[in-house]
């Protein structure tokens, strides 16, 4: 069988923050890829705003080298479970994997989900070991690590068979050794070429190319990419692109694009294995398969993950709407959502019973919060509600999406976690106390029992404490209450400004949210009670002057500081009856009903209806 030995195709895959984006930016460095006085930023693959600001990578990217005569298209995967949509489509592409594991961290939850898709796919792999070069490296006990994940997850001998690269990607160094390192990524480059199979040179057969990923340009529309699995595919081919419901649509391939670096580079052909973008498809979709109007077959369609999670978006309806947003309709909000589904695969969007409101379903909070915080900045004005997990039917029992936890956390803390995890239903299924002090606990939790637990484990383990999670499967649905608030909120009863002697009436009730100055209205939640019930406050209240001086007059009091909530703590922090007001410049928490007695009224009866 002919083979394409001036080619290998390989995806990268980690947990979050273990150095893949940088390793890649080291590998286009150091191949000569970039002319010597390009100007290159740091993390170069994550382009967008928010990808740089969490460090985090949140769309698949594509990147090409040449290193000597072969040229080897990259992957840089999400390491996040939560666009687990886009990883399994790309080990669709790939023949072989990098896995990246940190020398001092070991394998994290989300490396054992990329990780999970990866062998399913009989995938060949690599094991980079980063940050060999931290104080605390232990390489041996991650290796033994690796394999030990490696078996749990059903590796096949072939596979339990990895050559392992040493590397910090931050100095571009590697080595086979642990001990030492070359200063250079020349032993990662000769690994990937002499263990990743070169694809298979079918071009002579009849095409076949699979759409993986989806992106849009205001000039020529859609862009299909993938990979050419067999044949070769030519700009001005008229081909059959046949879809997912089963029909077959005709076009002319209007534009080809190859890669190399950073860059999109205009083709004119591409052959089997090569891994391209084609334009001039208005309606391909991911998953669909292209191929000559004479000889129709097409490749298996791909599994995309169903979503775990959903939330109501709302046009936004409070007191102050349409005063901070650009786009405040309901027609510029579905337009927008209906065009993120032009290349997320794993969001839902549905209509409900009102035109204003739509219920989108994701992969989890992190995938629904980049979305909002996405809309927000280009301008968007909504409210959303709480959360809620996706329950499903399977084999005619109620299920409901698990997760599996590991927590890094200071031995002091484990009892209070062991115990809140406990009453979020969890169950521990590992712990690995190493005598640093540093206690590892890995559980199995309902995904409703964590919702809202993040800002609660930092306050537990005063910040100390590691939390990481990623989705693990469905179980029978467990009764009772799992997880949420159990506190009450303080409710503003008026609409103007927080006064500071407002707030100071009011501090030792709970935690202000709110700062002096602040535009508030009837029915805002401004600040958390002390106890389980709401409480309905003033804090717009003015001091009343007089022309008596009093005999404290000059002491002065101290002010608590407010606690600011972020999107993802504002999101995590609703109840059944709230929302949450998003707009370009704030963020604030609502009562759905804004009239204190209405509110009483509808909890009256639902404590009836209830009995």
């Amino acid at each position: 069988m002919k083979t394409r030995n001036d080619l290998r195709n390989i995806a990268i895959i980690a947990h979050v923050d273990h150095g893949k984006t940088t390793l890649v930016d080291q590998l286009l460095h150091q191949s000569g890829t970039f002319r010597e006085n390009e100007q290159i930023d740091e993390r170069a693959m994550d382009s967008n705003d928010l990808e740089r600001e969490r460090g985090i990578t949140i769309l698949a990217k594509n990147t090409a080298i040449n290193y000597g005569d072969v040229r080897i298209n990259i992957m840089d995967t999400p390491g996040h479970a939560d666009f687990g949509g886009e990883v399994e489509r790309i080990m669709k592409m790939v023949d072989g994997v990098l896995l990246v594991v940190d020398a001092y961290e070991g394998t994290m939850p989300q490396t054992r989900f990329v990780l999970k898709k990866a062998l399913e796919q009989k995938l060949t792999p690599i094991v980079v070991v980063n940050k060999i070069d931290r104080p605390n490296a232990r390489p041996d006990e991650v290796i033994d690590e690796v394999i030990d994940l490696f078996i749990d997850l059903g590796a096949d001998e072939d596979q339990l068979d990895f050559p392992v690269v040493f590397a910090s990607a931050l100095n571009g160094t590697s080595s086979l050794e642990p001990e030492t390192q070359e200063n250079n990524m020349d032993s990662l480059f000769n690994t990937i070429i002499e263990h990743i199979p070169a694809p298979i040179d079918n071009s002579e057969e009849p095409l076949q190319f699979q759409v993986t990923l989806l992106d849009y340009n205001d000039y020529i529309g859609r862009i299909g990419i993938g990979r050419v699995f067999r044949g070769m595919i030519k700009v001005g081919q008229q081909v059959a692109l046949m879809k997912l419901d089963g029909t077959v649509k005709q076009f002319r391939v209007t534009k080809l694009f190859g890669f190399i670096g950073l860059k999109r580079i205009e083709i004119q052909e591409a052959k089997a294995g090569d891994l391209v973008a084609v334009a001039g498809m208005e309606e391909i979709n991911v998953g669909e398969t292209v191929c000559p109007i004479d000889n129709q077959e097409a490749l298996p369609i791909l599994r995309i993950d169903e979503p775990t999670l959903q939330m109501t978006f709302l046009v936004n309806n409070s007191p102050f709407a349409g005063r901070e947003g650009k786009y405040v309709t309901s027609r510029k909000i579905e337009e927008r959502l209906r065009s993120q589904l032009e290349t997320d695969v794993s969001l839902r969007v549905e209509n409900t019973d009102s035109p204003d409101a739509w219920v989108v379903s994701g992969r989890g909070e992190l995938h629904l919060s980049i979305l909002i915080e996405n809309m927000r900045r280009e301008g968007y004005e909504l409210q959303v509600s709480k959360p809620e997990v996706i329950v499903r039917e399977i084999d005619g029992v109620q299920s409901e999406p698990v997760e599996r936890v590991q927590i890094d956390v200071p031995e002091e803390y484990t009892g209070s976690v062991m115990e809140s995890l406990g009453e979020r239903k969890g169950e521990m299924i590992n712990m690995i106390n190493n005598g640093t002090g540093q206690v590892r606990l890995e559980f199995m939790v309902p995904a409703r029992g964590l919702i809202g637990y993040a800002t609660e484990f930092m306050t537990q383990t005063r910040g100390y404490g590691i939390l990481n999670h990623s989705f693990d499967g469905y179980q029978p649905l467990i009764g009772g209450r799992v997880g949420g608030r159990r506190q009450g909120v303080l409710v503003s009863m008026e609409k103007g400004k927080a006064s500071e002697y407002g707030i100071m009436q009011v501090e030792d009730r709970g935690t202000i949210f709110v700062e002096p100055g602040t535009e508030i209205y009837e029915g805002m939640i401004v600040g958390e009670h002390t106890r389980d019930n709401d409480l309905s406050v003033n804090i717009t209240k003015m001091k009343q002057m007089t022309n008596v001086r009093s005999a404290t007059k000059d002491q002065t009091v101290n002010m608590k500081r407010p606690r600011i909530l972020t999107l993802e703590e504002a999101l995590e922090y609703l109840n059944d009856d709230e929302y949450c007001e998003i707009t370009p410049e704030t963020i604030r928490l609502r009562k759905k009903i804004l009239d204190k007695n209405e509110r009483e009224k509808a909890a009256k009866k639902k404590k009836l209806s209830q009995q």
